[in-house]
């Protein structure tokens, strides 16, 4: 009897096992752009392995001081994406999670195009990734996501590329500095040297305000957005700010205001509402 019993527990065990998604986050891709390797961390859904079907992806961010581990130490991307594809409120997706914190810190390029990392991402990491595991290319099919300087990072990806996201969703996000002055203040150091109009147009690619006002409403409408920043959050103005503009242009988005702040117990209580929140595109 106890023998009958023991191979039922091993079968059992085996059962909740082979239902666990997998996460490796010291992986690389070779890059041009930026003349060098690039570290990656990806979540694999359970069914992967022993399906031969396409799955799926979000790119989901981290942010400053960060690197691609983040979303899986601090983050908990593994236990909190099986829980949701366990209980149905998200479907098997892959989670593709880039670093960017070597070599120079950010997702965008650099004034003097000295660093172009939007360049890598777009040309380099996502055809690379796409290519390499079984995801679904079409736009319906890829999301992105991020906190902090990566909310900021999907916020504006997803303005400037509404053509490649079908939903995008920054929390806590970084949206740019609130004025022109304010930009130039901060980076006054490394603007030497380039005109005012440079300059300016510097800011407005890379202020979430001036895309959403140069942006036309059909691309707008083409992405679904969905903001999440706390109410204790030190950038609660910015993305409040971002939820009037859209509001002003007539553009459907979902914003979300919870007690919280700038921290990782926010961010992991957001993750689950992220999921289900792409997941209804997918299944669209």
């Amino acid at each position: 009897m106890r023998k009958v019993l023991l191979i039922v527990l091993v079968f059992m065990s085996t059962g909740v096992f082979s239902q666990r998604g997998k996460v490796m986050d010291n992986l690389f891709l070779p890059s041009e752009i930026l003349e060098g390797e690039r570290k990656y961390a990806i979540y694999i859904p359970p069914d992967y392995e022993t399906s031969n079907r396409k799955y799926p992806v979000l790119y989901l961010l981290h942010g400053s001081g960060d690197d691609q581990t983040g979303w899986v130490q601090f983050g908990e991307v593994l236990q909190i994406t099986d829980k949701a594809i366990e209980d149905g409120s998200a479907t098997p997706m892959i989670i593709v999670m880039p670093d960017a914190n070597s070599g120079k810190k950010g997702y965008f390029n650099s004034i003097d195009n000295s660093w172009n990392y939007e360049n890598f991402f777009f040309k380099e990491f996502i055809p690379f990734i796409e290519k390499k595991y079984r995801i679904k290319s079409e736009k319906r099919f890829r999301a992105i996501a991020g906190l902090s300087m990566g909310g900021g990072g999907s916020f504006i990806y997803a303005l400037r590329h509404p053509e490649m996201f079908s939903s995008a969703c920054p929390l806590s996000g970084r949206m740019g500095t609130l004025s022109y002055n304010e930009f130039y203040e901060k980076n006054e150091a490394k603007l030497k040297g380039f005109k005012r109009e440079a300059i300016y147009n510097y800011y407005s690619n890379h202020n979430a305000l001036s895309i959403i006002k140069n942006q036309t409403d059909n691309k707008l409408k083409s992405v679904r957005w969905y903001i999440d920043c706390g109410d204790d959050d030190y950038l609660f103005e910015g993305n409040s700010m971002v939820h009037v503009a859209l509001k002003k242009r007539g553009i459907p988005h979902e914003y979300r205001v919870r007690d919280g702040s700038h921290n990782w117990t926010y961010w992991r209580s957001a993750l689950p509402s992220v999921l289900g929140f792409v997941t209804a595109h997918f299944h669209k």
